[in-house]
């Protein structure tokens, strides 16, 4: 019974994760449309601090985001729920195109049809800002955070330490006053480790059982490497796709080639080129977490094994890249609501909103820059794409149409137009 009375939100993750298309920047904009203003599942401010802690913490900032709002309408259980909800339809898209590799002979298609998707991701990031900025507190600190971030995001938006840099800083700056938030005698709390325990121990066991795998060239090595490899990922990596993705290409492309590796470790997981760019353009352009790479990079790196192990492959790459995501936010979130009883923390918090809100505008327009300036010179496309971004913003803004259609309705004009 407890488990139909969430089923509605479930329905809303479900369709969530059909339509979240533009990476993080997108995702944030389509919560605070679906889970803020259409359910009240969390508030506005709530949806902040979640977004300001995930991106705190590596692995998958946006998955992370949705699993937290679970967590707070059922728990573990729920929270465990919407992280399968959310990625499942990602990682089988993205598992099967792994099999069908082969067989995608025109790309000039499934681009055409996906043109329109960047600037409606685009109207996302806008629609987010603009509400987000209004849910915090207008004071000149709150200002010059919102500026700075801003333009540190846009100058240097590609760095991985970029966004957990910024929000501690916007931390620290509303804390040289204490006037508005003394503080008050806080009860201490205790703290439940298991989920740190077991993150610890998966990283240690991977990493001893894949060396012994390659040391003793088990039959099934490249099992026990790839669900390393990608349990490493997403433990380590602070900034998201545009940070996995180098490394993979590193670790499957450019390493594997090298002539010491190639007499080392000749059987070494690896991935040609175009088979992994090609990944690296379908993931970018279906709705899901941009971290379901790792469903189609898993069946990719194991497909010369037979069917079987391809099918491994794409399970184990998905469950691998994702499990550290999880096993963090659930450990690190009861231990920073608790903290944030503590002025020091609550008074961060202000400045940590301040913080996102700069971060999704430097964003915005540096996805604009990147967008729109290589189409300056083709009039009819560059007012096309305007007018889906500028769309895609009115139609979140101002109207009471379901969200999951505005990606329809791009796709449709990508293919008709």
């Amino acid at each position: 019974m407890t488990l139909l009375r969430h089923i509605p939100f479930l329905k809303a993750v479900f369709w969530h994760s059909i339509s979240a298309f533009g990476g993080p920047q997108g995702h944030y904009g389509l919560m605070l449309k679906t889970f803020v203003h259409k359910r009240r599942d969390v508030t506005t401010q709530e949806l902040m601090q979640f977004n300001a802690f995930c991106q705190m913490l590596p692995g998958a900032s946006s998955t992370q985001t949705l699993s937290l709002i679970g967590y707070k309408r059922g728990g573990i259980p729920l929270a465990l729920l919407t992280l399968l909800i959310w990625i499942l339809p990602a990682c089988t898209l993205m598992g099967a195109f792994s099999f069908l590799l082969d067989y995608l002979n025109d790309e000039n298609i499934w681009l055409r049809v996906f043109r329109f998707v960047p600037p409606m991701a685009i109207g996302f990031v806008l629609f987010s800002a603009v509400n987000m900025f209004k849910a915090i507190p207008k004071n000149t600190i709150t200002w010059v955070i919102v500026a700075a971030a801003s333009a540190i995001t846009y100058a240097f938006f590609k760095t991985p330490w970029v966004f957990p840099a910024l929000i501690v800083a916007g931390g620290v700056s509303t804390n040289f006053s204490s006037k508005r938030f003394p503080q008050r005698e806080v009860p201490p709390k205790k703290v439940k480790w298991g989920n740190l325990v077991i993150f610890l121990s998966l990283f240690m066991g991977a990493g001893i059982f894949s060396e012994l795998a390659r040391k003793q060239e088990w039959q099934n090595r490249g099992a026990f490497n790839l669900f390393e490899n990608f349990y490493r990922f997403g433990s380590l990596v602070f900034g998201g796709g545009d940070v996995l993705m180098p490394l993979m290409y590193e670790q499957y492309v450019a390493r594997p080639s090298t002539e010491r590796i190639a007499q080392k470790n000749p059987n070494v997981l690896k991935m040609n080129q175009p088979d992994f760019l090609t990944g690296y353009g379908v993931v970018r352009i279906i709705p899901g977490p941009v971290f379901s790479i790792g469903s189609f990079a898993g069946g990719t790196l194991l497909k010369d094994r037979g069917n079987g192990m391809h099918f491994i492959g794409c399970v184990l790459g998905a469950v691998s890249i994702f499990l550290p995501s999880i096993l963090l936010v659930l450990f690190f979130f009861p231990v920073w609501h608790n903290i944030q009883k503590y002025a020091v923390v609550y008074r961060s918090l202000e400045g940590i909103n301040a913080a996102v809100v700069g971060i999704m505008c430097g964003a915005m327009v540096y996805l604009l820059h990147d967008v729109f300036l290589p189409e300056i010179g083709h009039t009819l496309v560059f007012i096309e794409m305007m007018a889906a971004f500028a769309g895609t913003f009115l139609l979140l803004q101002f109207s009471k149409l379901p969200t999951p259609f505005i990606p329809i309705i791009c796709l449709l004009a990508g293919a008709l137009l």
